[in-house]
């Protein structure tokens, strides 16, 4: 009976918000039809805050796909497209005051620096203090023509660190086994559940990795600000500045307030020009005679299934490989589409969905369609397994990909239940293997079998990077036993064909798809973006009991070390049901 209420309570209130949507939007169709739309400024300043939270691909799906928020690669396009927009002067940035990730603070730089050579400028304030959120925040910002700083802040922009969560102790104390078999010993995903500290391998590929990043994070700031990377190595790793400090060093131009930057934005846009978010901001409509490039987007776990099936753990917009197939599949079948770039942000997940959504890549080259994968912040494990097949891989050199290698095995339970009073006995026919996935701990036999299965699974991984990039097994185990890379290394490794973000893996799809050069194509985007009403009609369709999981894991998720125990769960729930999986190490940068 109480469940009857609920339901019917959130029925009610569903349908209630669909009508009071319905008679707003019926408002605004008024309202239009009874004045003429605003007059475009003359002159534009685009103003981007940084502190807002962006998914690296617009959502397709929830509120956010109902407000239409644009995703970071969108943000991208919106920058390019106004570098030949006249009325758009210039870029005020507002810095964000913790990391913003440094694949994406790599691919802003080198957005602001393309726009800045169109002739336009770019006006960035900061409010200081990024604590201990790494060099990402500062290098996002360095690349501005003018960099404000507020007065009374100071400056924290630290190394690069990388926090791991281990849980052997706690297991020790409940008495829980862990019988996850890495394939190989840079496979550090397990490490969390098998190890109480890093492992030497383990520690290994974080310090390459870390080092990595800093050290190009620095390379990029001094050559900004006209400063030599040991002049900026010294200032960054002293401590906390001041904000008259930050502007001594050179690293920062004025002391002033947010208002104060932006006037002086609005100063050198000339007069009466007007400030727009970049986030609303609508570029000049392209021809529809434009040749077409379809872009497919997968963002988050790799998981089977279509896009409504993932997880209550998995984060939105989700990789469901039914989902991501079909989407390459029909970009495929367009006869206008001249290329495809499939832009991929993914710690991994499963091999079997990896699998699924690389052959849609291999069916669609067969027509003729070149693929250009695109890697975000993270394409690793799974990631790698979804791009191998690839035409041409791009990366930035910040980028944290490779992580080619799998795992698997389950947690022996029964010492934890027995401790609580809880005992278990069992009927089994159908051989050694039929109770291998019960509460207690493998037999020999088990055990041997399962490592067989994944060495089968580890093998077609390599195998399918092989085809990929022209190696041999040998060469691809030599770069692979599960270890991650920055894109800055794995260029030497063979693993990516050049450095560069979104925009550039534009231009390598138009020169593989026989677009001219100077050709702006139109971009056309699968799975198809839903309107806002669809995406509301979807939200109206959900239960009340998923609502409500869905908000209390959303309140947690702002706070990194929740999420990556919850991550930690649901890869143990997909470990323990007896899945073989590709998954990189869960990194925390800060």
């Amino acid at each position: 009976m109480k469940t009857f209420f609920l339901s019917m309570a959130g029925a009610f209130t569903a349908m209630l918000v669909f009508i009071l949507l319905m008679v707003a939007f019926v408002f605004i169709l008024i309202a239009g039809a009874t004045s003429s739309a605003p007059p475009t400024p003359d002159k534009i300043v685009l103003s981007l805050d940084l502190n807002m939270e962006f998914s690296d691909q617009s959502p397709v799906g929830g509120l956010a796909a109902f407000s239409q928020t644009p995703g970071f690669i969108d943000l991208l396009t919106k920058l390019k497209a106004a570098e030949t927009d006249d009325s758009v002067k210039g870029v005020y940035v507002r810095g964000a005051m913790i990391g913003v990730g440094s694949a994406r603070a790599e691919e802003l730089r080198k957005a602001f620096h393309s726009f800045r050579d169109s002739g336009k400028f770019i006006i960035a304030h900061t409010q200081g203090t990024y604590g201990m959120s790494g060099p990402s925040a500062l290098r996002s910002l360095t690349a501005a023509d003018e960099i404000w700083i507020q007065p009374g802040t100071d400056l924290f922009a630290t190394g690069v660190t990388f926090e791991t969560e281990f849980l052997k102790g706690l297991f020790d104390k409940i008495d829980v086994k862990s019988e996850i078999y890495p394939f190989y010993e840079y496979k550090n995903a397990p490490n969390s559940y098998n190890e109480e500290a890093y492992t030497e391998p383990h520690r290994e590929a974080m310090t390459a990795l870390a080092e990595s990043i800093w050290n190009v994070s620095l390379a990029d700031i001094a050559e900004d600000r006209g400063l030599s990377v040991d002049a900026v190595r010294s200032a960054l790793e002293s401590g906390p500045k001041t904000a008259q400090e930050v502007i001594d060093l050179k690293i920062m131009d004025k002391l002033g307030w947010p208002e104060e930057a932006e006037d002086a934005a609005k100063e050198r846009a000339g007069k009466d020009s007007d400030v727009i978010e970049l986030v609303s901001y609508i570029p000049p409509s392209i021809s529809l005679k434009a040749p077409l490039i379809a872009v497919v987007g997968g963002e988050g776990a790799i998981v089977t299934g279509g896009s409504e099936s993932g997880s209550p753990f998995s984060r939105p917009p989700g990789f469901a490989s039914d989902a991501i197939a079909r989407a390459i599949l029909d970009s495929g079948d367009n006869e206008k589409v001249k290329a495809i770039v499939f832009r991929v942000d993914s710690p991994g997940g499963s091999p079997t969905a990896s699998d699924q959504i690389w052959h849609a890549i291999k069916r669609v080259q067969e027509k003729g369609k070149p693929v250009v994968v695109s890697m975000g912040s993270v394409a690793a494990s799974g990631g790698y397994y979804v791009s191998a097949g690839a035409d041409y891989i791009m990366a930035d050199r910040s980028t944290i990909t490779g992580s080619i290698g799998i795992f698997g095995g389950k947690f022996a339970l029964e010492g934890a239940f027995n401790k609580v009073g809880i005992t278990f006995d069992t009927v089994s026919v159908g051989g050694d293997f039929a109770d291998a996935y019960g509460a207690g701990k493998f037999t020999q036999g088990q055990e041997a079998e399962v490592k067989a299965w994944l060495k089968r699974g580890y093998d077609r991984f390599l195998g399918i990077v092989g085809d990929g990039r022209g190696m041999t097994y040998d060469e691809v185990h030599a770069v692979a036993r599960g270890r991650v890379w920055s894109g800055e290394d794995a260029i030497d490794k063979g693993l990516v064909d050049e450095i560069g973000g979104f925009m550039d893996a534009i231009e390598k799809a138009k020169e593989l798809g026989g677009i001219d050069a100077d050709i702006t194509p139109r971009l056309t985007y699968y799975p198809r973006r839903k309107t806002g009403f669809e995406a509301l009609e979807s939200m109206l369709g959900v239960s009340e009991e998923t609502a409500r999981v869905a908000y209390m894991l959303g309140s947690v998720a702002n706070d990194d070390r929740v999420q990556i125990l919850i991550d930690d769960l649901a890869t143990a729930d997909s470990v323990n049901s007896g899945q073989m999986l590709a998954v990189g190490p869960r990194l925390r940068e800060r």
